[in-house]
């Protein structure tokens, strides 16, 4: 909702003052779709261009982060804590119980109570897989530490591509409008013996594709990219919470230690009160003895 408020304001901003300070709107509406059809194309062209398949469509279903906003909300962070306090506990008191989990989390009983988490593969997996090395004696806390963070790394440049796809087309944004009012000028000149009405609605015409260039570069495109990289940036505290509760786990502290690790390294909008967490974790051992 609040990308859409943004929009509406630029727009009523822009247009609004243009219009209270006398300009005409018949000239840019005139003139727009042809303009439009010129940036707007080579524009998409060159994103086409500089990017393969994959990357066309991760990026046209992030530009729907802008009015998402992040994918983790409050309640995953606390349902992720409950979930790895449950999967500590059981790997200190029945090891051979816990692989049935982490080899088969699709089946658990533990991680169905949580079908936000279990629909991420990268998070299940970044559970899974570390508390499996773990059990495999793989256990070296600051060994397996630099582990997950190259892995979350990895994940996160790979994330960041929709961010830097439409930065780049914002750049270039500008530099089009320019060739769009060029070509208006070539226009304008091979009419240069009409009368200075008839040059002046051409040159005006002409300006209009500058005027849309730098409009949908700073206006409209640039704070997307802006938006997309500050969700995703938000999102990566969600797997950043896996390590740093994992790392904690290898180091040997209770299971309650190894969440309240997690807690505090939760983001200060989404964290848990103490007191509200176990709570949530007294009901999740409820759950798990029924």
């Amino acid at each position: 909702m609040i990308g859409i408020v943004g929009i509406a304001i630029v727009f009523i901003m822009v247009f609004g003052g243009y219009i209270i300070a006398g300009g005409k709107m018949t000239l840019i509406l005139k003139a727009l779709p042809f303009e439009f059809m010129m940036i707007g194309g080579a524009a998409t062209g060159a994103f086409v261009i500089s990017n393969d398949i994959g990357g066309i469509k991760q990026t046209l279903g992030d530009m729907g982060k802008v009015f998402k906003g992040p994918h983790w909300k409050a309640q995953d962070y606390e349902d992720l804590l409950v979930l790895m306090f449950t999967l500590i506990r059981i790997a200190r008191q029945n090891p051979m119980e816990l692989e049935e989990h982490i080899e088969g989390p699709e089946t658990s009983d533990h991680f169905a109570r949580y079908p936000r988490i279990l629909a991420d593969h990268e998070a299940v997996e970044l559970i899974c897989d570390t508390m499996r090395s773990a059990a495999m004696n793989y256990d070296d806390p600051h060994q397996v530490q630099e582990v997950l963070e190259n892995r979350i790394d990895t994940n996160y440049h790979h994330s960041q591509h929709s961010a830097h796809a439409l930065q780049s087309m914002a750049d270039g944004l500008p530099a089009l409008g320019i060739v769009a009012a060029v070509l208006g000028v070539i226009k304008t000149m091979s009419s240069i013996d009409q009368p200075p009405e008839v040059l002046g609605k051409l040159i005006g015409g002409a300006l209009v594709g500058t005027f849309l260039g730098v409009f949908l570069a700073y206006g409209i495109v640039g704070p997307f990219s802006a938006k997309v990289k500050a969700v995703i940036d938000e999102d990566q505290h969600f797997y950043a919470l896996i390590r740093e509760v994992m790392v904690a786990n290898l180091h040997k502290h209770p299971p309650n230690v190894c969440v309240e690790v997690g807690r505090q390294n939760t983001p200060h909008g989404k964290r848990p009160s103490f007191n509200h967490l176990d709570e949530a974790l007294r009901a999740g051992r409820q759950e798990a003895t029924v």
